[in-house]
């Protein structure tokens, strides 16, 4: 299947404005922006025909093509990487089979995440999009009950059901367990923000109109949900990597000990 990866980036994040150009100390003590760490990591993943930076913003598409990255150029009007990764492919002459919705402010995501996703749509013809999730160890499970007591909004939690269908996606930490009967294993599941669609699943999100939970949690793959449009998860493992997205400027120094530790 020919594959395409998109990587959304917009200049003016609520919660963290101009996080794709922010940045972050390497290993050995150089700097690089957010968005060449996350199109260096799309870049690894094998079987990919291409990667773009999608976005509406100048500044953004100039520090892309600085570092030898693609570029395509979005609406200003995309209101979530969703509709952007719709808007981009738009720019493509001939649709590719997959598109990966590959998050800029995720540059710890590992490839086989990825290779995950379009292994599991390769052998099941029937999924229209599908989604990593991947299972709370005790550090995860604690940096996320610590945001949520501090009032931050962390890291997104996955339910779903025995085929492992989406039942709902959320910014609290569900499913709630009480603090003194901490099962082991944890059954919290962090949902990695990257989506591999087909394009028939791109244009029914464009043609669906927002409803009241994407617009009240603030993500999209709610609108799917809403829709009845099945979210295929598929569960991944760490390998001992340490997963976590640049929420927040407090996940800078959480990302960079990362870094360190690979």
């Amino acid at each position: 299947m020919k594959t395409v990866i998109f990587i959304p980036a917009r200049y003016a994040s609520t919660r963290y404005p101009g996080k794709p150009l922010a940045t972050l100390r390497q290993p050995d003590g150089t700097t690089k922006p957010l968005i060449e760490m996350s199109w260096e990591a799309a870049c690894a993943i094998p079987g990919v025909d291409a990667v773009y930076v999608a976005t509406d913003d100048d500044r953004i598409a100039e520090a892309t093509r600085a570092f030898g990255g693609d570029v395509m150029m979005t609406s200003e009007q995309c209101e979530n990487g969703t509709a952007r990764c719709a808007d981009a492919l738009r720019g493509l002459e001939t649709p590719p089979d997959l598109i990966v919705n590959f998050q800029g402010d995720a540059p710890l995501t590992p490839p086989w995440f990825v290779t995950a996703l379009i292994d599991a749509m390769q052998a099941d013809p029937s999924i229209g999009m599908a989604t990593p999730v991947l299972r709370c160890d005790a550090s995860t499970y604690a940096h996320f009950t610590e945001d949520r007591k501090a009032g931050r909004v962390g890291g997104t939690t996955a339910v779903f059901d025995a085929q492992m269908n989406a039942l709902y996606f959320s910014k609290e930490v569900l499913p709630y367990i009480d603090p003194g009967k901490l099962p082991d294993p944890i059954p919290v599941f962090h949902h990695v923000g990257v989506y591999a669609y087909r394009p028939e699943a791109l244009q029914t999100y464009v043609d669906t109109p927002v409803c009241q939970l994407e617009m009240l949690e603030g993500l999209e793959q709610l609108r799917f949900l809403h829709a009845g449009v099945p979210v295929r998860c598929v569960e991944v493992a760490s390998r001992g990597r340490v997963f976590w997205e640049l929420n927040n400027p407090e996940d800078v120094t959480r990302i960079e000990a990362a870094l360190e530790a690979l």
